[in-house]
């Protein structure tokens, strides 16, 4: 979760257009995963049927991370990150839809208390306001990432969750590859380093130990640690880009991560 994290003041501080950065990012992660998967033996054959499915995924995932990134930009790594995590309680609406299970009345008090979070996040709902902006983009990127986790659950009984993260980082690459022609690449010069932290640290390898985790302990367990991932990002801005948040920032994303925690150790039980 802490490398993880690294992902908000990376967002902040690469200095790119977003869908270049992203793109870079898919890129070098990919190669990283695809020597990861070479050296474990990880079969890349998927079935037919699945690839619609997959592709998907990886479409979804990339408009996830370039959204997230520009919310990033219109605001800070506080509001980016605690507007991306409403995606648990968004995941608990979209779920008995997609997957037909059943719907609880719990997840619209659950509901209400993130729409309470988000109000303090950003008071003034305006046009004119960047954060608003920042927290719209921010909830839109939540919901994307829920739509992926709920399709790619139905594969990764079948898969292993690395070859299925490359696959989805190749569809990104691809998607965003005219990005680095249409517009200016020329920061990846100055800011290599970054990017490759972002994809070596942040996605390659905090996403891989993530996936191995659940071997030690069930998805759900690890929901309510991943709850963590905004602290610590809130903390790495603080350290390095000196972005202390507001105290209504800190009120909203409390109710938020409640929202969260509380949802998880309910599905636990």
């Amino acid at each position: 979760m802490l490398l993880i994290s690294t992902s908000g003041a990376l967002g902040r501080y690469i200095d790119m257009p977003v869908p270049v950065t992203i793109c870079f990012r898919a890129i070098l992660a990919g190669v990283l995963l695809f020597i990861f998967c070479k050296w474990k033996k990880i079969s890349f054959k998927i079935a037919s049927k699945d690839r619609v499915t997959i592709i998907t995924g990886g479409v979804l995932m990339g408009v996830h991370w370039v959204t997230y990134f520009y919310a990033l930009k219109l605001s800070n790594v506080a509001i980016g990150m605690l507007s991306l995590f409403t995606y648990p309680v968004i995941t608990s609406f979209l779920e008995p839809i997609l997957l037909k299970t059943k719907f609880q009345k719990m997840h619209l008090v659950l509901g209400a208390l993130v729409l309470l979070g988000i109000y303090f996040l950003v008071p003034d709902f305006s046009f004119e306001n960047t954060y608003a902006k920042a927290v719209g983009i921010g909830i839109f990127s939540a919901f994307c990432y829920a739509l992926r986790n709920l399709i790619m659950k139905t594969k990764v009984d079948t898969y292993h969750g690395s070859m299925l993260m490359w696959y989805q980082l190749v569809v990104i690459a691809i998607l965003l590859l005219p990005s680095i022609f249409l517009l200016n690449p020329t920061g990846i010069i100055d800011q290599w380093h970054w990017v490759l932290v972002l994809a070596l640290v942040t996605t390659a390898i905090g996403h891989t130990l993530f996936l191995v985790s659940f071997k030690q302990f069930s998805a759900t367990t690890a929901s309510i640690i991943s709850s963590i991932q905004p602290v610590y990002g809130i903390i790495i801005g603080i350290i390095f880009l000196k972005e202390i948040p507001i105290w209504t920032t800190l009120v909203g994303g409390s109710l938020i991560l409640m929202a969260v925690v509380i949802e998880s150790v309910r599905s636990y039980k």
